[in-house]
């Protein structure tokens, strides 16, 4: 049975606020509960609807009812299983490797998705703006399918820190160099912008190395490409050529 008290604490974690307040996160589904349980992040109670996880500690786990669980879910489709974490503690950043930098990215969908191409692609910093949305939000969870264990997410002034880095710095612009004809390094920073308006202007002007993903079609009249499309095409390429 999950208490008055536990609803209003978990449905409460699906909004910054409660999430910073009480150094907590929730996630749902058996692979990303899987995942996290199987990192360092720290399970603070497991909710479910059915016999699963059962290696696990009893008194970190409570079986419930499936209304129940639509009432804790943040999900349309809730799923069998519901699990709070605590949030880890930030980590330094490493000023070498290839790391991924987000000016302002506003979807949760698409955040998720870059920290699990980072995972596949063996990125292990991601450094977002403080405008970009938060990585503990539910959806973006969901979205990094566990991912989220195995890359360091850090908040900055993002302006601050690429002008301070001694690492080479690349954005990506509709307008930069054919990515496919440029010297990629191994190490070095990778900036993606504002799903609608891209990098800031304030940032542009101390990016030295501008990229582009070039066209291909006949007609060339598509807009641009999804962030995180862009974001899988560009990690491949810095990859190959390392």
């Amino acid at each position: 049975m999950v208490s008055k008290n536990q609803i209003k604490l978990i449905t409460s974690l699906q909004h910054k606020k409660y999430r910073n307040e009480h150094q907590l996160f929730i996630a749902e589904g058996v692979k990303v509960i899987q995942e996290l349980l199987q990192s360092n992040i720290v399970l603070e109670h497991l909710f479910v609807t059915e016999s699963i996880f059962d290696t696990l500690n009893p008194a970190q786990k409570t079986l419930i009812k499936e209304a129940d669980m639509k009432r804790i879910s943040a999900l349309v489709s809730p799923s069998s299983c519901l699990a709070i974490f605590k949030i880890p503690k930030a980590k330094t950043i490493e000023d070498k490797g290839l790391i991924v930098a987000l000016d302002d990215i506003r979807d949760p969908g698409n955040l998720g998705t870059i920290i699990r191409l980072c995972d596949w692609f063996g990125v292990k910093q991601l450094v977002c703006s403080n405008e970009t949305v938060d990585v503990y939000n539910p959806k973006v969870i969901q979205a990094t399918m566990g991912s989220i264990a195995r890359v360091n997410v850090h908040y900055v002034d993002l302006n601050t820190f690429v002008s301070q880095t001694k690492l080479p710095v690349f954005g990506t612009f509709m307008d930069g160099n054919n990515i496919y004809k440029e010297a990629l390094p191994t190490d070095g920073i990778l900036i993606f912008g504002n799903e609608a308006n891209g990098i800031s202007p304030s940032l542009e002007k101390i990016i030295k190395n501008r990229i582009a993903i070039p066209r291909f079609g006949d007609v060339q009249q598509t807009e641009s490409l999804n962030v995180a499309t862009a974001t899988a095409v560009c990690l491949s390429e810095f990859k190959r050529n390392s």
